[in-house]
């Protein structure tokens, strides 16, 4: 492979103009490329002056290109997880100005045309980067990081990844626009020399696409790996993948399992946080419990049980600890987790620990995943969970009211009443982010009124079929109408898409509805069907809504957008 270039020396060092850094759409963009790009987006930076710019792209290698302009004209990039319209708004205050797929009232920058050359090298102390912490509690957190910081990083990757990539490429399912996209789909290939595609892979059909056209290094996430289906093709293709990462979350077994048996190796799942870069690694090959490795330069200890980091990652005074909120038992080879903290919560005048009501929910074997959290009022606790095989035997023999008591009576014997959770919501899998975590705003949204009670009965990559309940108590009956309560045909249509978006990776946009049919007038209590089938092809989610009376009333919704 080409020399490992550091960041702050990559332009001014620079590569030969063929040496390829991206492809897309099969025809490979040179580092020539790269510079003549990247010195539009310097010119645009230094036009308009500002020191803190929000980067949103779609496109890996423009986005590598404006991100090495920015740096080159003094500016610290913010990286935002999305382009909604409120993280648009709340980074609003915070940066000087947008560049990418903004909306336009942002006025977002374009490349113009500047001078390719003058490259100096940056310095390792310049404030190059704010990213945002997922948001498990609500509110996103800034976490700046200066160019030595993810220089160190990269250097720790390369060095105890590089040779099981070889000449392999990289793919990825995961965005560029958080910290481990970052790392390992952009600053880590750039400086290796080795090249990245342009655009991320969004379907298990789109990795089995990527690995035909070569041997390639893949990066994913736990939310991508648990979902690879059986029925592709892996065999024909496996053959292609050098490495295959992991982070973003914790890897269950049952992914894991899937790797082995789908893609015929473990994944390197890697451990850390935005906040303090890589920690510790693994690959469980054939031991299902190994301890988590110590990355190189990296020390590790504990306080009262939570672990402890001192690295060249983090941007602390010399010999400061960083406290993690993870739970760790320390091993000669390593170290184990032990989940979360106790994220402590104040319940009637009482300490209750939310990680413990966790844990204890999980030892009676009915749940595989627990989250439990405060609602709005803070005086009452929920749990969304994942029932096991016997979690749904009961719930489908007794229903849910026995799953609720029996979840309960676990906590009788460490826990008082009033700590007792007091609603209940079962997922057939839990809802994640880009990242592949699952933030308590998304799981605090499934306790919202207007969200019709649900089930899944079937589900594959492009089909899905559910039960509803058009509960009287939805808000969606209010005033529509007086005497007469119906359901609105928009709400069916919003359930569509919103159930749509938990259950299949749809694009972004939304473009138009098409074969629309009202058919049946939906009353309160009603018990519906909902079937879902999603046409990749063509970009469009067809819907069916059904009861016992016969179809209610059916569309289609086609979408559109780049998703990575």
């Amino acid at each position: 492979m080409a020399e490992l270039i550091g960041l702050e020396q990559l332009m001014s060092r620079g590569r030969l103009p063929g040496h390829p850094v991206a492809f897309r759409e099969g025809e490979a963009l040179g580092f020539a490329s790269l510079v003549v790009r990247a010195a539009g987006w310097r010119a645009a930076f230094e036009r308009h002056g500002g020191r803190r710019q929000a980067l949103y792209f779609d496109d890996t290698f423009e986005f590598s290109a404006a991100l090495l302009g920015a740096w080159h004209a003094g500016v610290c990039v913010y990286l935002p997880a999305d382009a909604q319209p409120a993280t648009l708004a709340r980074l609003r205050d915070e940066v000087d100005g947008f560049a990418g797929k903004i909306p336009a009232e942002y006025a977002p920058l374009s490349p113009g045309e500047g001078r390719e050359g003058g490259w100096t090298p940056l310095s390792p102390e310049a404030r190059a980067l704010v990213v945002y912490t997922s948001g498990s509690s609500g509110e996103p957190t800034a976490i700046p990081k200066r160019l030595r910081q993810l220089t160190r990083e990269v250097a720790t990757l390369a060095a105890l990844f590089e040779e099981r990539l070889g000449e392999a490429r990289v793919v990825s399912t995961v965005s560029h626009q958080h910290i481990y996209g970052l790392l390992f789909r952009v600053l880590w290939p750039l400086s290796a020399g080795r090249p990245f595609a342009a655009h991320g892979l969004t379907y298990p059909e789109d990795i089995v696409a990527a690995l035909r056209q070569g041997p390639a290094g893949l990066i994913a996430s736990p939310a991508h790996l648990k979902r690879l289906p059986d029925m592709l093709d892996w065999a024909q293709v496996r053959g292609n993948l050098r490495a295959l990462f992991s982070s973003g979350g914790p890897l269950p077994l049952e992914a894991l399992q899937a790797c082995r048996a789908l893609l015929g190796q473990a994944p390197v799942e890697v451990y850390g946080s935005s906040e303090t870069g890589g920690i510790a690694w693994r690959q469980r090959t054939g031991d299902d419990a190994l301890a988590w490795r110590v990355m190189p330069g990296v020390e590790v200890g504990t306080r009262e049980e939570m672990l402890t980091v001192r690295s060249p990652h983090l941007d602390l005074p010399e010999g400061d600890w960083l406290r993690t909120e993870d739970r760790v038992r320390l091993l000669p080879e390593g170290f184990e987790l032990l989940g979360r903290g106790d994220r402590l919560l104040k319940l009637e005048e009482k300490r209750v620990s939310l990680s413990a009501l966790e844990r204890t929910l999980l030892e009676g074997g009915l749940l595989r995943e627990a989250r439990v959290l405060p609602l709005e009022d803070g005086h009452r606790l929920a749990v969304v969970a994942v029932p096991s095989e016997a979690g749904w035997k009961l719930h489908g023999e007794e229903g849910k009211r026995a799953l609720n008591q029996a979840l309960r009576q676990q906590l009788t014997s460490r826990f008082e009443p009033s700590a007792f959770p007091r609603r209940f919501r079962y997922l057939e899998a839990m809802p994640v982010n880009s990242q592949g975590k699952s933030t308590e705003a998304s799981l605090a949204a499934l306790f919202d009124p207007r969200r019709p009670r649900a089930r899944v009965l079937e589900q594959s990559a492009d089909r899905a079929l559910l039960t509803l309940e058009a509960s009287a108590d939805s808000p969606y009956f209010e005033g529509h109408f007086p005497g007469t309560p119906i359901l609105p045909g928009v709400t069916q249509v919003h359930w569509a898409i919103h159930f749509g978006r938990e259950l299949f990776t749809l694009p972004p946009d939304f473009l138009r509805l098409a074969a629309l049919k009202f058919q049946r007038v939906i009353q309160p209590g009603t018990s519906l069907t909902l079937e879902l089938t999603w046409k990749k092809e063509r970009g469009s989610l067809d819907f069916k809504l059904t009861s016992d009376t016969g179809v209610h009333a059916s569309g289609r919704i086609v979408f559109g957008g780049a998703n990575v």
